[in-house]
């Protein structure tokens, strides 16, 4: 039987995650402030709403089935704190730990801001067939007239949650860790990006509601990732 792989020897991030964090947000408060996000849906719906909405790639395979699939995934990640597996046996059991809890306390966090969000989803405006009023998700305590709880986007943290998993080999001092970080980190958003855009498409959300889930849960993510680095040392 094979040895175990070494633990990671960790460093502080680089300097370029950092860099490209603010680079993120400042991107989002531009779109936000632009307007874009009507323009968007507007372009993919009508009177009658949205034609995509129950489209069968979108509704059954992209949405209820990739859902099974975040929840199946993160169910193995737990499991695999005991029982590594693959890339997985290169962590020590505490870095085990941190991914772990890094993708549940993301996932938390996306949700208890959807509770206290009044802003409803796109297919609830009344230009498409709702019952809501355009209302910017920066007015907080200010009710659409829809259900609201649609910010920010918790179809797409289903895979964001997971962007905890790249910052350990991130953090590693070797180049090999490093760049299976950035693959995980690639890996992760890409799949954040096509569940979000399977809810646009769908009249689910705005574009930037899948950009917010993505830095609430990076925020998540970092923060976790620094209580763990300083708990150890």
């Amino acid at each position: 039987m094979s040895a175990p792989n070494p633990p990671l020897v960790l460093q502080p991030l680089p300097r370029r995650l950092w860099w490209a964090t603010w680079a993120l947000l400042a991107a989002v408060l531009v779109w936000d402030a632009s307007g874009l996000d009507r323009w968007v849906v507007g372009g993919l719906a009508g009177a009658q709403g949205f034609p995509l909405r129950h489209h069968w790639l979108l509704e059954a395979v992209l949405h209820d089935a990739a859902r099974h699939l975040a929840t199946l995934a993160w169910v193995a990640l737990v499991a695999m704190v005991v029982w590594p597996l693959g890339a997985m046996r290169q962590l020590d059991r505490w870095q085990r730990v941190e991914v772990a809890t890094g993708t549940a306390l993301a996932l938390a966090a996306v949700n208890l801001v959807k509770r206290h969000s009044l802003t409803s989803c796109p297919w609830d405006l009344q230009a498409f067939g709702g019952a809501a009023s355009y209302v910017s998700h920066w007015a907080w305590g200010l009710a659409d007239g829809g259900p609201g709880h649609c910010f920010p986007g918790g179809h797409a943290s289903a895979a964001l949650a997971f962007l905890a998993l790249a910052l350990p080999w991130l953090a590693s001092s070797d180049a090999l860790g490093q760049r299976r970080g950035r693959g995980v980190l690639g890996a992760v958003l890409a799949l954040g990006l096509l569940l979000g855009a399977t809810q646009t498409l769908r009249g689910a959300h705005y574009p930037s509601h899948t950009a917010w889930a993505a830095l609430v849960c990076w925020a998540v993510a970092l923060a976790n990732h620094a209580v763990f680095r300083r708990w150890r040392a």
